[in-house]
């Protein structure tokens, strides 16, 4: 995901501050909302084979492809990396596949829509933090009361997953800080690319025990590499491409309706279905993070 998130997203490339108008604006906005639908249609894809080999194979499966690709675009030279350059590099390696992996865990019990808007949380945080403004102050206190219902005690409160879902929260913080510090050291999306190919070495050994242990099927393999390919591959290429063509402002508004996309597609692929406070919260968190988005550039 930023993803990502994306689940990668968030500090994937630097925004041109004097982005192109007409066609090659909407343009990026094509691209925007494609590379937003392929995000959580691939998590719904990846979530197909959870029966068959868990969270942790399908992360691992979507590590690999994701790996793979993005080392092959990035091309990074590796031998040429100085300790100041590895570091950090290293540090969003862990970061990135714990991420993922923490989400995915969370989608396995708490479902797509919600464990999104809860990792929607970090790069929110990131976007508030040390702010003096009363708006982001309103921001934050909105998206606390949301979390707030959101976790209320219920016979049916699955607490484990709303922990795992604020864990990737806290990993997509870090992975955006670690992020703009690799985007100094290091030119282009090399760091990045270094970054996904050592976070697929270290989903080795993990990978090739859980898939030992829960032998896969074609299909499971198909719905993860899917996954590797609609969250990681597209998202990260179409954030570099929009980056260059609309303003920066106006990508982070769109990318605080993900997490009613992930609800979307939970719905439609998966048929998990919120109730009216679920729903309620996530508009919420999503308000929160459009508002937080929309007074980055200093105006209150």
């Amino acid at each position: 995901m930023t993803t990502s998130t994306g689940a990668e997203q968030g500090g994937h490339a630097v925004a041109n501050t004097d982005p192109g108008t007409g066609s090659g604006r909407w343009r990026g906005v094509a691209v925007m909302l494609a590379g937003g639908t392929s995000n959580q249609v691939g998590a719904a894809t990846g979530a197909l084979a959870f029966p068959v080999i868990g969270p942790a194979g399908v992360v691992a499966i979507r590590q690999w492809v994701a790996g793979a690709v993005l080392v092959a675009v990035g091309r990074p030279r590796l031998r040429s990396f100085t300790w100041s350059q590895w570091w950090p590099v290293l540090s969003m390696a862990v970061v990135f596949g714990a991420m993922n992996l923490t989400l995915y865990l969370a989608i396995d019990r708490i479902g797509l829509g919600l464990a999104v808007t809860l990792e929607f949380l970090g790069p929110l945080a990131v976007a508030l933090a040390g702010s003096r403004r009363w708006t982001d102050l309103v921001c934050a206190l909105a998206a606390g009361g949301a979390v707030t219902a959101l976790m209320r005690p219920q016979p049916s409160t699955d607490y484990a997953g709303l922990t795992l879902a604020l864990v990737a929260a806290a990993c997509w913080a870090g992975y955006i800080l670690l992020n703009r510090t690799v985007g100094r050291r290091l030119s282009g999306i090399e760091g990045s690319a270094a970054a996904a190919g050592v976070s697929a070495l270290v989903f080795v050994p993990i990978g090739g025990a859980v898939l030992y242990l829960n032998p896969p099927t074609p299909v499971a393999v198909a719905c993860a590499a899917a996954a590797g390919v609609l969250s990681s591959m597209v998202p990260f290429l179409g954030d570099l491409y929009a980056l260059r063509r609309v303003p920066a402002r106006f990508f982070g508004l769109f990318m605080s309706v993900h997490p009613v996309m992930a609800a979307l597609a939970g719905w439609l692929v998966l048929g998990q279905v919120l109730d009216w406070v679920e729903g309620a919260a996530i508009l919420v968190i999503v308000a929160a993070n459009a508002a937080g988005a929309a007074t980055l550039d200093g105006r209150p």
